[in-house]
């Protein structure tokens, strides 16, 4: 979209046009008038006015309403002279309702139980029923998934996999529990700054984590921070507003009333934050971990009962150690070496790793310092936001391991004067014992290497370094060593430092990883000779600074913690507390936003400029945190922060919010919104095909709290949806897309559930919710290259895992599943509220050949022969309603019946290895009913494929 370059009388009627809007949409004086289109201008746009309710209109046939939705319905068929279709059966009924709430195909069980129920309410308690599920969450947390981009890798070249799986299963289990929608959105733009945020609060920020990311070698990652923001404007213009925002990036908008300035303004309440890593537990694990915390602290509880004098103690220790170390000064260090990874240069002195992450590696960082003489290096290795679980390193756990510290000294006034530097002792405040490296860092050589004390980084051998895991609960903490050179630095004119960390301990694949480098860190020396590292923890010393009587009781709880690990009469105490943390969890890291809070360098608010033609490289005009002057104002109170702004996006005079979400809903369940546009309700919007109705649901959703559930049944209720699906000639010609609602919905079910519905006709369903993401059959050269950039991990599913819900397969962006990508399943590049829907010869081979269908016929024919009767007959009505839910009629049953005795002749014929048709493997079948031959089960594997690739059997009828 180009800006215009001249004032037009088109732009003049624009500008007008914005003027004018807040009295127009005051103005609207009738319910559908707000609610009608009023043509393609800005004046009065129908879905820049808030919702009003409108009137529920009279019908001439009252018996077919259901709920209020169908007056709405009929009220239009009949203007058009249309009758609606009747309802659908039972059967076609529950499969219907079934798939749509729960994602999943009713049993035969369920279907039988619907049927024999005559009561009234039958229908009404299957919907309770599947609404109560927790398959539900998963249902209609995957439609959401699609909006918030998810995926389980970063995308662009390397596609490195990702940790965000938490997030997902935040938005299954808030589903689950009806988390009213504004709270829903609430939590995942801003639930990090709500009072007292819990661990579920920061999860749900994953939402805005879910961007793609760079490590490419050499990409500048403050371009990548800038593109990532630009994904989450687009994001939140789709999944929330509606609204093509990101058109209005490079200039104002050709077409709706949002200015460039008015993008970034929005834009601001998003940049003032750290791409946050965060150790999540599981409901178990967080029971553990306070538990365990109750425990630690009835054990400090009870030393302080027992040690009356304990606070004059450990004041007179605090006066000891306040002032025992010596002036370190910071060595202000550049990159000198190549630019694979990237670096932050903070004002504290310290740098922060960015970008590429190479698994083996010499970092290289020059200096200059005017100290005459040096005594000894310090190097502290500092926790980050930004950083993999809050750093210091940059693992996926946030630790590091430095193979060797090496430093060399060059005279500042005479270059050739260089000194490699000889170190004779080295301290850490913690260093891990020496062990092994664990799995993920193998490189493949053979080598054995260990990571532990500090004395490993200069022991002058690369397969040893220093390492601080301290375990789960005590990683992520700055930590601190200290070496002592052989003899003193001693250069009258200053000295140039070239340091060197040498960085071995990565595994062999850094687009897998498996990096184990420095994060952030800060470098320094002192004249002092007798310099050891600091055993008092940055946080204690902060405290220090702090008059004892203004800290607070958790600051002196603090330091108690630690200076009772100083006391030898505690030893028995200290030993119980430590044998406690090696019970605590190992937690899962996740993705996550964390606001900018100005407490230390690299904290600072950031300030938001204007980018001419959208390039990050060009800033312009600074502005601040505001919204589009054509929506809602904000409140005069509003928090100014990303808080703000997730409350103005679900103000109850948002014009387009509630209305885009339940539009979102409706094409669920009947394939088209009643907007055509999902992604786009400005002027350019395809009008309402029923705007009453819209408006009455958006209404009716926010006058019900924002409940999800409760639209559902609204719509799952109502005669509309319980329409029969089947097609006249005259619905044919005269609507061809149902946007009048004559019928009801059919067509073909969403990738994943494609896969969900053989899987549970089969029986092979793992119905196990939430949890990491699974790795199901795929072909082998996919995660290699050149089909991929690099090698991938691809670890097969072998057990129970192999057979979870199509929502949990792990989700590269660059190497799609193949299955679920021939079902037109989005990879998650960027925000997606309506999927594409194809047919395909393609699709048809996957469900007959891909491996996992495959093992679901087998798995079907054995159930058939198991437990669908004695005769063929019988077992061939079993398999169908297994899949169709319905009854075979009698030319269905006979043609199965043939195609079964057609495949027995050609095993029989030896055209055809029956152990492996019928297991996969050529091995005999065991365990099979007494009077069945493999034979026979090898040919109700092939009509079990043949009734898993019917159309029906993937279409929601």
């Amino acid at each position: 979209m180009r800006a215009p370059i001249l004032m037009t009388k088109t732009l003049l009627a624009l500008i007008l046009a914005l003027a004018l809007q807040p009295i127009l949409c005051s103005t609207a004086d009738d319910s559908s008038k707000a609610a009608s289109p009023v043509g393609k201008s800005n004046e009065g746009h129908w879905a820049f006015c808030a919702p009003t309710r409108p009137k529920v209109p009279e019908v001439k046939t009252p018996d077919w309403i259901h709920t209020p939705i169908d007056h709405f319905v009929l009220a239009r068929l009949e203007k058009e002279a249309v009758q609606p279709s009747p309802q659908a059966d039972k059967t076609t009924l529950l499969r219907r309702l079934s798939l749509d709430l729960i994602g999943l195909p009713p049993t035969i069980a369920e279907i039988d139980a619907f049927l024999a129920d005559q009561s009234s309410d039958a229908y009404e308690k299957q919907v309770e029923r599947l609404l109560n599920s927790p398959h539900y969450g998963e249902r209609w947390g995957r439609h959401w998934l699609d909006a918030a981009r998810y995926a389980d890798s970063d995308g662009f070249e390397k596609d490195k996999p990702r940790s965000i799986w938490t997030y997902r299963d935040w938005v299954i289990n808030a589903l689950n529990r009806d988390l009213p929608y504004d709270r829903f959105v609430i939590g995942q733009v801003a639930g990090d700054l709500l009072p007292n945020s819990s661990q579920d609060d920061l999860v749900a920020t994953g939402f805005l984590r879910n961007a793609m990311l760079n490590e490419e070698g050499g990409v500048d990652p403050e371009q990548f921070r800038m593109e990532a923001m630009f994904d989450r404007m687009d994001c939140i213009g789709k999944s929330i507003l509606g609204l093509t925002i990101q058109c209005a990036q490079c200039h104002d908008h050709k077409y709706d009333p949002i200015k460039q300035e008015d993008y970034y303004r929005l834009f601001a309440f998003l940049n003032n934050d750290h791409e946050a890593s965060l150790v999540t537990y599981t409901s178990q694990q967080q029971m553990k971990v306070a538990e365990l915390t109750r425990q630690m602290r009835a054990l400090e509880e009870n030393l302080r009962h027992i040690t009356p004098d304990w606070q004059e103690r450990m004041n007179r220790w605090e006066d000891l150690v306040r002032g025992d170390q010596p002036e370190w000064v910071a060595v202000r260090c550049v990159n000198a070496g190549d630019n694979g990874e990237r670096f932050y240069y903070y004002d504290d002195g310290s740098i922060r790793a960015a970008s590429y992450a190479p698994t083996k590696w010499t970092a290289h960082f020059r200096g200059t310092n005017n100290l005459p003489f040096i005594g000894a290096f310090r190097l502290e290795q500092l926790t980050d936001p930004n950083l993999p679980s809050g750093g210091p390193g940059r693992s996926i756990k946030g630790m590091a391991a430095l193979s060797e510290f090496k430093v060399e000294a060059v005279d500042a006034n005479n270059p050739t004067n260089k000194v490699q530097v000889k170190f004779l002792k080295a301290t850490a405040d913690f260093s891990n014992p020496e062990k092994p490296l664990e799995s993920e860092f193998d490189d493949r050589s053979g080598k054995k290497r260990t990571y532990g004390p500090v004395e490993l980084a200069i022991d002058g051998n690369a397969d040893t370094a220093w390492g601080i895991d301290a375990g789960p609960g005590r990683r992520n903490q700055p930590r601190k060593a200290v070496f002592i050179p052989e003899k003193p630095l001693t250069f009258a004119h200053g000295v140039e430092l070239n340091f060197r960390f040498q960085q071995n301990h990565g595994g062999w694949n850094s687009d897998d990883n498996q990096n184990h480098n420095l994060g952030r860190f800060r470098l320094s020396v002192t004249s002092a000779t007798n310099a050891v590292a600091d055993p008092v923890p940055a946080s204690v010393r902060e405290i220090f600074a702090m008059p004892r009587e203004q800290r607070s009781p958790a600051q002196i709880a603090t330091v108690f913690s630690f200076w009772r690990t100083t006391v030898p009469e505690f030893r028995h105490t200290n030993e119980k507390i430590e044998a406690l943390w090696k019970e605590w969890p190992e937690g899962t890291p996740t993705l996550t936003f964390a606001a900018r809070e100005g407490r230390r360098p690299g904290d600072e608010p950031r300030t938001t400029h204007m980018l001419k033609r959208g390039d990050w490289l060009k800033p312009g005009q600074e502005v601040t945190f505001g919204v589009p002057a054509f929506l809602h104002p904000l409140p005069p109170e509003a928090d100014r922060s990303r808080l703000g702004l997730a409350q103005w996006l679900v103000d109850r005079k948002s014009p387009t919010t509630a209305r885009v979400f339940v539009n979102r809903v409706w094409q669920a369940y009947f394939g088209n919104g009643l907007v055509n546009t999902p992604e786009d309700f400005g002027v350019r919007c395809e009008d309402p095909s029923h705007p009453e109705l819209l408006d009455w649901l958006a209404c009716e959703f926010m006058d019900s709290g924002w409940r999800i559930k409760s639209l559902h049944r609204s719509i799952v209720k109502s005669a509309a949806y319980q329409q029969s699906s089947r097609v006249t000639p005259e619905l044919q010609s005269k609507d061809p897309y149902n946007r009048m609602l004559a019928r009801g919905p059919r067509f073909r079910v969403e990738a994943e559930i494609v896969r969900d519905i053989a899987l549970s006709a089969s029986g092979l369903l793992n119905p196990a919710i939430g949890g990491r993401s699974v790795y199901p059959p795929a072909p082998e050269f996919l995660f290699q290259p050149p089909a991929s950039y690099g090698p991938k991990v691809w670890k097969e599913e072998t057990g129970a895992d192999r057979y979870r819900r199509g929502l949990y397969v792990f989700k590269f962006r660059s190497v799609p599943y193949p299955m679920l990508q021939s079902f037109d399943a989005p990879n998650g590049d960027f925000s997606c509220v309506r999927r594409q829907r194809s047919n395909t010869p393609l699709q048809a081979l996957t469900t007959l050949n891909e491996t996992g269908f495959v093992e679901c016929a087998q798995a079907l024919a054995r159930l058939v022969v198991e437990a669908g009767g004695k005769t063929d007959a019988e077992r061939m009505s079993y398999a169908f309603r297994r899949t169709l839910g319905r009854a075979p009629t009698d030319e269905e049953r006979q043609e199965l019946l043939a195609l079964l005795e057609r495949q027995k002749q050609h095993i029989a014929e030896g055209w055809i290895n029956p152990f492996e048709l019928a297991t996969g493997k050529n091995e005999v079948p065991t365990n099979l009913p007494r009077g069945v031959t493999p034979a026979q089960l090898a040919a109700y594997a092939t009509v079990s494929r043949v009734l898993l690739n019917l159309d029906e059997t993937i279409t929601k009828e």
